[in-house]
């Protein structure tokens, strides 16, 4: 599915963000082009989740279900990622806002959730597929984890982006800013489009979609 340059990036990419990069990550997801990425990402979670129980996986600084609960207090929100400094900062995120009674953060791995069965009724993903090292057993979690007729919403920047979607993203961010995203595609280990949606193949889901939320490739799959 990868490249032999993309599969050798991925095994030596992290999983797991340490100390001091989480750091400098939160810093750069106070931005605008992160925090109007976000909003993209929390509209289209609204419009296309059912129920209120939603989990949030590679959750990083907290701040997509900050913004989910600013705009639907209702849901049920939790987050999880396998990085222990990462948590402590997103813990550190909610507690300044003001919703350490609201949302529920967790360490764990994608691979290896530590949830219920059939405890949420969709589960979200931004920006952090391309970092799981084992995406089948990790999707086949976000399976168990899901109600019949729940969803999944995976989120992510993939390495063949239509020219069109890169048009649409300069005339929202800035060209400077949208030729960043282009080169960042590159040095990371992000699938193409096709390779995420193959992800899927032979997994139980009984639903498949896929559109581009702003930027990002969207690939949704149903319970």
């Amino acid at each position: 599915m990868l490249s032999p340059a993309r599969r050798l990036l991925k095994l030596i990419h992290l999983e797991a963000m340490p100390w001091p990069a989480t750091i400098l990550y939160n810093a750069l997801s106070r931005s605008s082009i992160f925090q109007k990425n976000y909003d993209l990402v929390v509209q289209d979670i609204l419009e296309h989740c059912p129920g209120k129980r939603i989990l949030d996986i590679g959750t990083g600084p907290g701040w997509l279900l900050v913004k989910l609960h600013r705009r639907a207090p209702e849901l049920q929100l939790t987050g999880v990622d396998v990085s222990a400094p990462m948590v402590a900062m997103a813990r550190k995120n909610i507690d300044a806002s003001s919703l350490k009674d609201r949302i529920r953060i967790e360490t764990g791995s994608a691979s290896l959730l530590p949830f219920h069965s059939n405890s949420f009724d969709a589960v979200v993903s931004t920006g952090s597929i391309h970092h799981w090292k084992d995406p089948k057993t990790a999707l086949n979690e976000v399976y168990r984890v899901l109600r019949k007729g729940g969803v999944a919403h995976l989120y992510d920047l993939v390495s063949d982006t239509p020219r069109d979607v890169l048009e649409g993203a300069a005339a929202d961010f800035g060209r400077l800013r949208a030729v960043l995203l282009r080169v960042h595609a590159f040095e990371e280990p992000f699938y193409s489009m096709d390779a995420l949606v193959s992800l899927a193949e032979g997994l139980p889901f009984v639903g498949k979609s896929t559109r581009f939320v702003g930027i990002q490739f969207c690939l949704s799959l149903t319970k």
